[in-house]
């Protein structure tokens, strides 16, 4: 229910993601923040196959060099991949089939594949979203690695 109790608004952004941007509103940093313990590599589990792992083993190695990933973000990642999975076998399917096919009773009805695609890319809009992967989300981070320009001027003003 909008507006409930301070529930209303934008989510909060993670401290981690903050640190990454390089805290652009100067807001203290929350030092309580829990920390679920960074990965810094990991397979993907065993029953993950096919197109879902191709992107685990594509986007999970770029989450952990930028250490925005924490064990209780891997179900998460797990079902980005698999939305992945579904969406691109969904396109394939509707690719092949068309966007009508007959129906039990032999009349033309929309391919169930349209329904999975568009489940398929809402799940990854949210789940992208929620581990930075989507544009918008991206945009807001900076990588922690970067290194200042040197200025000329704050020798001056230092002097």
């Amino acid at each position: 229910m909008p507006g409930v109790a301070g529930r209303s608004g934008r989510k909060p952004k993670p401290t981690s993601r903050k640190v990454a941007a390089g805290n652009p509103g100067k807001r203290a940093l929350n030092k309580e923040e829990p920390n679920f313990g960074e990965v810094t590599n990991i397979d993907p589990p065993e029953w993950i196959d096919g197109l879902a792992r191709e992107m685990w083993e594509r986007v999970v190695p770029l989450l952990c060099k930028q250490k925005v990933l924490q064990m209780s973000d891997l179900h998460n990642v797990e079902v980005f991949c698999l939305a992945y999975a579904n969406f691109r076998n969904a396109a394939v399917d509707m690719a092949r089939n068309g966007l009508v096919v007959s129906g039990a009773q032999g009349g033309p009805v929309k391919n169930p594949a349209a329904t999975v695609f568009n489940e398929a890319s809402r799940q990854l809009a949210t789940f992208g979203a929620l581990l930075g992967l989507d544009p918008s989300s991206r945009t807001r981070l900076m990588g922690g690695g970067k290194k200042k320009l040197d200025n000329p001027f704050a020798a001056l003003l230092n002097g």
